[in-house]
C-alpha cells in the first residue's frame, strides 16, 4: 500500500468528516462515503489504497472523549478580553491546528482548542499598556501532551500580541534541543539553523509559509543552539516586528546571559524609585517546563511573624532567582508553568518576594488541571482503582514483576538496590544479564514485528531500560546489550545456530502475547488492533526487524534526541539511561520498558513513569519489567493522584482560589509528595487527615505485636457496649446490613474510645498514612475544637467462611481475603483493605443520595464514564456529605467512621488454627474548614531512608 496515498486519503475524509455539524453520527458508512467522494477528486489515490486501513485510522480518530479541563482562579486584578472578534484571523493558530488536524483526532484538536483558549484568557491582554503580572500553572499528565499544549498556547499568545516568548525547556540540552524541535514544527514553521540562509520549512510552514507572518528565532536545535551572546549582538529587537522565540535551558549561565541582554538590548525605561531597568513596551511569555523541576527556590525564605511580610533580603536558589529576575524586568509579563507533578510548585510561598527578584513563582492567578482524553494511557489505566479486594481493570497482562537482577538481601546481584558508580554488573546466566532482560528484549522484538504487520513500521518503537543513575554503570549495560543484539543479528541473519532463538521467540509469542491480546482487546476495545497475525508470518519479519533496532545511551547530547526528527522511517531503539531519561524526554513509540530504579517520592515516581501516554493500535504489545515493590508504588500513585483532582474538583466547583488548593496539598497525609528541599523543610510537615480516608495496608507479623493489636480490638468492643440495630437501607446496588452474623456496627460512640483503640494499636512503619499514633493526635485536637467527637464504628467481615472469629459474646467475624502484595520479610502487604463502598455506612438514605448526585457531578467533570448512571458514591463525595453537607442536607464535621477488618490471605500465610488474626483498620474523616493539622516530625537521614531514591 502506498503510505503516501493512504495518508492523503486521510487528510481529505477528516477536512469533510470535520464539517459534521455533529461529530457523535459519525459512523463507519459515513467514513466509507466521505472516502469515496475522496477517492473522486483524485482516482490515482486509488492505488494500492488499503481501505480497510484508512476505515480504522478514522474510526480511531473520531472514537475518543475528552474531560472538561478545570480551573482554580483568583481574577483580582486582571481584566477579561478574549472575545470571538479578537481571535479572527489569528494565523498563527489556524495553521497550527490545521497541522494538528492531520494526525490528531478531531476530539483532541476541538479540547486543545478549548483550554488554551481558557488558559489564554486567564493571561492579560499584551495590548493592555499599564503593568500587569499574571502567573499560573497548568497540570497535565505524565507523556499526555503538554508540549502540544503550551505549543498552541504560544501560537495563540503570539497572535493576540505577546511579543517575546522563553521557553524554560529542561536542565539537558537534549530536552532543550526535543524541545526546540517541536516548536520549529508548531510554531515557527522552519528547522531553525544556526546558518539563517539554511531554511527549510516544516511543520506548521508547509501550511501556511507566509514571510510576512514568520516568527523570529534567537536559540536553534543543535547541540550548541542554546541562547549565546555572539548570536544575540545580531538581533535587533523592534516591537512592531513579529514575535520572538527563545528556547533555553534552566542553567545559571544561559539564564544569567539572558538576563543581561534583556536589560542591555531590550530596556527602554528606568525605573524612578529604584534605577533598575525595565521592558515597557514589549509584553513578555514565559513557558516553564517541567515547572516543578529547578525552579522552585528550595531556600527557606523567614517572614515577619506578626506581619507575615516576606524579607526583602532572602537569597533565593540560582535557578529561581533568575527566573524571577528575568520576569521582574519586565512591567507587563505572564508566567505559566507546565507540569504532571505539581506538589512542588504549590508549597512556594503565596507571600514569598524580594527586592532583587520580585514575587515568587506561586500560581497565584490560576491552576488549571488538564483533562486527558479517553485514549490516554496513565497510572489509574495501567494499575488500576482500589475496589477492595481486586483491582479495577487493571492492566494486569502488560505487567511482568521480576526479581532476578538482584540477590534475596538486595545487596548484590546484577543491579542490586543500592550500588555505586564502580559497580560491575554480572549476572550468572549464559547472557550474562538477567533472563528477565533477555525476555523484555525479546519482547520488544516481537513488539516490532507486530507493529510492521500492522501497518505501523514506518512509526518509531522503544524500549526503555532504566537500572541506574550512574554513566559508568549504564555504559557496561549498553555494553552488554549491544553485544546481545549483535549476536542475535549474526545469527538469524546467517541462519547459523538461530533455530534457539526464534523457539524462545515462539514460547513468549504462545505463552505471553496470544493471551495478552486477547485479554487487553475484552479491557480497552478501541485501544488495540484486532486480533494478532500468525506466527509464521512474525517468524518471517524477525531477521530483518533484528537487524533495524540500534542501542543506545542517553546520556545527554543534542543527538539522541534528533535522531527521531531525522529519520525517514521508523527508528527501533533500544535507549538506556538514567536520571537524563527520567523527566521530560519522551521516547516515541514506547513499547517495552525495563524499570528498576526506586524512588519513594511521588512527584519523582509520577515522571520517572515514562511508560505512560498514547498507545494507539498497539496498547496490547506493551510490556513493563519492574519490581513488585514499584507496582505496589504505582497502584498508591495511580489511587492518590485520583484524589487530589477530585478534591480539586470539588474546590472548583466550591469557588476556591489556587492558595486554598495549596494548603490542601501541604497537608496532605500522603507523605512522599516531594523531596523534603523542595519543600523547605527537613525536620516536620503540618498534616490534615480532614476529607481523607486513610486504612492499614502494612502489617507487623511479630507475633507479640499481632495479638496487642487484637487485644486493642476487644477493648473497644468491651467499652463500646450494645451494636446498633442500624436499619436496612434499600440502594440501587443492593443492601448495607449490620447486625448481621458477619457485621457489627455502633453509632454515638465518644472520640475517648478511638483515641484509646489508636493509642493501644501499633502500625508498622510502611503503613504509609496510617500512622495510629499521629491519627490519635490529630483526633484530639480536632475534638478540642468540636469536630470529630462523635464516632461510627462498623467491623466488616469477609469471605473466608473456614475459622470464623468469635470476637465477643455477640460478635463472630469471618476474616476478609485480601491478596498479599509482594513478598515482605518483616510484614504482610496488601494493596488495599477498604471496599470503597463501605465509606458510605453510616450515611442515611438522604445523605446516600446527596453523595450519589456528588460523585455524578463530579465523574461528569472529568468525564471519566460516558454514563451518569452511578450506583455507588465516591468516598470523597461521601467525606464530603458528612462533613459540609450537600445541597439540601446538613454536614456534621463531629462524625468520623472507623471500618474494621480481619484480613488475610489463606493462599500465602500460614498462621496456626489458634492464632490471633490480623486487625486492620479505616478511618474516613469528613470535610472540615477548620484547617487544624498536626505535626509530623522526621529527619534528613529518615526521608533519605524511606523516600529518597535509591542509589
Amino acid at each position: 500500500m502506498s503510505e503516501s496515498n493512504k495518508i492523503k486519503v486521510i487528510n481529505v475524509v477528516q477536512a469533510l468528516l470535520n464539517d459534521e455539524d455533529d461529530k457523535t453520527l459519525i459512523t463507519p458508512s459515513l467514513i466509507e462515503e466521505r472516502i469515496d467522494q475522496a477517492l473522486m477528486l483524485s482516482p490515482k489515490w486509488k492505488v494500492d489504497l488499503d481501505r480497510d486501513e484508512v476505515v480504522k485510522e478514522l474510526i480511531r480518530r473520531y472514537s475518543i472523549w475528552i474531560g472538561q479541563d478545570s480551573a482554580l482562579v483568583n481574577n483580582e486584578g486582571h481584566i477579561p478580553w478574549l472575545t470571538p472578534d479578537r481571535k479572527a484571523n489569528w494565523r498563527y493558530w489556524q495553521r497550527y491546528r490545521t497541522w494538528q488536524e492531520s494526525f490528531l483526532p478531531w476530539a483532541a484538536v476541538e479540547g486543545l482548542d478549548k483550554s488554551t483558549d481558557e488558559i489564554l484568557e486567564l493571561l492579560e491582554d499584551p495590548e493592555r499598556k499599564d503593568p500587569w503580572d499574571r502567573r499560573g500553572l497548568v497540570v497535565g499528565h505524565v507523556q499526555s501532551g503538554k508540549t502540544g499544549n503550551y505549543t498552541g498556547l504560544i501560537c495563540k499568545a503570539a497572535d493576540a500580541g505577546y511579543k517575546i516568548i522563553i521557553v524554560l525547556a529542561g536542565l539537558h540540552n537534549n530536552l532543550r534541543s526535543q524541545t526546540q524541535m517541536r516548536l520549529d514544527e508548531g510554531f515557527l514553521g522552519y528547522e531553525t539553523d544556526p546558518d539563517p540562509s539554511r531554511l527549510r520549512l516544516i511543520g506548521v510552514g508547509e501550511v501556511d509559509s507566509d514571510i510576512n507572518i514568520r516568527p523570529n528565532y534567537v536559540t536553534n536545535r543543535t547541540e550548541k543552539g542554546d541562547f549565546n551572546t555572539k548570536a544575540a549582538r545580531t538581533l535587533g529587537i523592534r516591537p512592531e516586528e513579529r514575535p520572538w522565540l527563545f528556547v533555553v535551558k534552566k542553567n545559571k549561565t544561559v539564564l544569567s546571559r539572558l538576563h543581561k541582554w534583556i536589560l542591555d538590548h531590550m530596556a527602554n525605561t528606568t525605573e524612578q524609585e529604584t534605577g533598575r531597568k525595565i521592558v515597557t513596551n514589549l509584553p513578555l511569555l514565559v513557558i516553564d517546563d517541567e515547572a516543578d523541576n529547578a525552579s522552585v527556590d528550595t531556600r527557606e525564605q523567614s517572614f515577619d511573624f506578626e506581619t507575615d511580610e516576606a524579607n526583602e533580603e532572602h537569597n533565593p536558589t540560582a535557578i529561581n532567582s533568575l527566573i524571577r529576575q528575568i520576569l521582574h524586568a519586565f512591567s507587563r509579563k505572564a508566567y505559566v508553568g507546565y507540569t504532571a507533578t505539581p506538589f512542588a510548585n504549590i508549597f512556594i510561598h503565596e507571600r514569598g518576594r524580594t527586592t532583587k527578584e520580585g514575587n515568587d513563582l506561586f500560581p497565584e492567578a490560576f491552576i488549571l488541571n488538564l483533562a486527558a482524553p479517553s485514549n490516554y494511557i496513565g497510572p489509574s489505566r495501567i494499575f488500576g482503582l482500589n475496589t477492595g479486594e481486586e483491582r479495577e481493570q487493571m492492566l494486569k497482562p502488560l505487567i511482568h514483576e521480576i526479581d532476578d537482577h538482584n540477590t534475596d538481601d538486595g545487596t548484590s546481584g546484577w543491579m542490586p538496590i543500592k550500588h555505586k558508580s564502580s559497580h560491575q554488573p554480572y549476572h550468572p546466566s549464559e547472557f550474562g544479564m538477567p533472563l528477565s532482560l533477555v525476555e523484555a528484549i525479546d519482547a520488544f522484538i516481537l513488539a516490532c514485528a507486530v507493529r510492521n504487520l500492522r501497518k505501523q513500521g514506518h512509526q518509531h518503537s522503544s524500549m526503555l531500560v532504566h537500572v541506574t543513575r550512574f554513566n559508568a554503570v549504564q555504559q557496561t549495560v549498553h555494553k552488554q546489550i549491544s553485544t546481545h543484539i549483535s549476536g542475535m543479528n549474526q545469527r538469524l541473519s546467517r541462519q547459523i545456530d538461530h533455530e534457539e532463538i526464534m523457539a524462545r521467540l515462539h514460547w513468549l509469542w504462545l505463552e505471553d502475547f496470544v493471551p495478552a491480546t486477547r485479554e487487553i482487546s475484552e479491557i480497552v476495545p478501541d485501544l488495540v488492533t484486532p486480533g494478532l497475525h500468525d506466527w509464521s508470518q512474525v517468524e518471517q519479519i524477525i531477521p530483518r526487524i533484528v537487524g533495524e533496532i540500534s542501542v543506545r545511551m542517553i546520556n545527554g547530547t543534542a543527538k539522541d534526541a534528533l535522531d527521531y526528527a531525522d529519520s525517514a522511517t521508523g527508528l527501533k531503539v533500544i535507549a538506556i539511561g538514567g536520571d537524563k531519561l527520567a523527566r521530560g524526554l519522551t521516547l516515541e513509540g514506547l513499547t517495552t520498558s525495563y524499570f528498576l530504579r526506586a524512588s519513594k517520592m511521588y512527584d519523582t515516581l509520577m515522571q520517572m513513569g515514562r511508560w505512560f501516554g498514547y498507545r494507539p493500535g498497539y496498547l496490547d504489545l506493551c510490556r513493563l519489567y519492574t519490581t513488585s515493590e514499584l507496582v505496589e508504588w504505582f497502584q498508591h500513585i495511580a489511587d492518590a493522584s485520583l484524589e487530589l483532582r477530585e478534591e480539586f474538583n470539588l474546590m472548583v466547583a466550591s469557588g476556591g482560589t489556587p492558595r486554598d488548593f495549596g494548603l490542601k496539598v501541604q497537608s496532605h497525609p500522603v507523605l512522599m509528595v516531594t523531596s523534603p528541599l523542595k519543600m523547605r523543610t527537613a525536620r516536620s510537615l503540618q498534616l490534615s487527615f480532614s476529607g481523607s480516608v486513610v486504612e492499614t495496608v502494612s502489617f507487623p507479623t511479630d507475633e507479640q505485636v499481632i495479638s496487642a493489636n487484637f487485644k486493642a480490638l476487644k477493648n473497644l468492643i468491651a467499652a463500646m457496649g450494645e451494636e446498633h440495630n442500624l436499619t436496612i437501607r434499600e440502594r440501587q446496588s443492593g443492601e448495607h446490613k449490620a447486625g448481621s452474623s458477619n457485621r457489627a456496627y455502633w453509632e454515638n460512640i465518644s472520640h475517648l474510645d478511638i483515641c484509646d483503640f489508636l493509642g493501644s494499636y501499633r502500625t508498622h512503619a510502611e503503613s504509609l498514612k496510617a500512622n495510629s499514633s499521629l491519627l490519635k493526635d490529630f483526633i484530639e485536637k480536632m475534638a478540642r475544637i468540636g469536630e470529630l467527637t462523635q464516632w461510627s464504628v462498623a467491623i466488616i467481615g469477609g469471605s473466608l467462611e473456614e475459622q470464623p472469629l468469635i470476637i465477643s459474646d455477640k460478635t463472630t467475624i469471618q476474616r476478609a481475603r485480601r491478596a498479599t502484595n509482594g513478598t515482605h520479610s518483616d510484614r504482610y502487604a496488601i494493596r488495599r483493605l477498604l471496599s470503597p463502598r463501605d465509606e458510605s455506612l453510616d450515611l442515611d438514605q438522604g445523605e446516600w443520595e446527596a453523595a450519589i448526585r456528588e460523585t455524578t457531578r463530579m465523574r461528569q467533570v472529568e468525564n471519566q464514564q460516558e454514563s451518569t448512571d452511578i450506583k455507588e458514591p465516591v468516598g470523597i463525595a461521601c467525606r464530603l456529605v458528612r462533613g459540609a453537607g450537600s445541597t439540601g442536607i446538613k454536614g456534621y464535621p463531629e462524625r468520623g467512621l472507623l471500618l474494621i477488618y480481619l484480613p488475610h490471605d489463606p493462599d500465602n500465610l500460614s498462621l496456626p488454627a489458634d492464632s490471633d488474626p490480623f486487625v486492620g483498620f479505616g478511618i474516613s474523616f469528613p470535610v472540615s474548614q477548620s484547617g487544624e493539622k498536626v505535626e509530623y516530625m522526621v529527619n534528613n537521614v529518615e526521608w533519605e531512608n524511606n523516600y529518597d531514591t535509591f542509589h
